[in-house]
């Protein structure tokens, strides 16, 4: 079972696309849907959808994928839940850019206390991390220096921020999920 988060554009037909793509990985994708505007409320219906997913599937290795601001979910959704994660141009810093477009921004640089301490640390190894050279909307230098000490980066030189398509990664996607 692959679990997968949209970004701040839920109504992107992109996301379709990328849920297809993501079958030849897995036949069961499951989309979960969020309002992206309430980030505490956003993180509560996550866990428990999350959840909810993990319990009705058998599968042994499920895995949880998004792209942007569900890259900055799927990696602490997918921490918190036990499963690994693979993110595609992280919005990790969602208090700084989604100002104006979500209602309290602020409640991220709070979520971000309130997760386990180090939880980067604890969660190594369990995060494929794939950044685009193209991404007009994030610093992915940034990104990096964030996320290389508890990932392997892999780049992208093509696809922009948000990453019509995965399907150049869909094998290390598939031996990932499977390790």
């Amino acid at each position: 079972m692959i679990i997968y988060l949209h970004g701040f554009d839920s109504n992107s037909p992109g996301n379709h696309e990328k849920v297809m793509q993501l079958q030849f990985i897995d036949p069961d994708v499951r989309f979960i849907n969020y309002s992206t505007l309430h980030p505490k409320h956003d993180m509560q219906h996550l866990l428990k959808e999350v959840s909810k997913q993990m319990e009705m599937s058998d599968d042994k290795s499920p895995m949880i994928c998004g792209v942007g601001l569900g890259g900055f979910w799927s990696e602490r959704i997918g921490f918190l839940s036990g499963i690994k994660q693979v993110i595609f141009n992280p919005n990790l810093f969602p208090q700084e850019n989604m100002e104006g477009r979500i209602d309290r921004p602020e409640e991220y640089a709070d979520i971000a206390t309130k997760c386990i301490e180090n939880f980067r640390t604890k969660n190594a190894g369990r995060c494929m991390v794939v950044l685009s050279k193209e991404d007009e909307l994030l610093d992915n230098s940034r990104s990096e220096e964030a996320l290389s000490p508890y990932y392997d980066i892999v780049w992208d030189e093509t696809q922009t921020h948000k990453f019509k398509s995965i399907s150049h990664h869909l094998q290390a996607m598939k031996a990932f999920k499977n390790a």
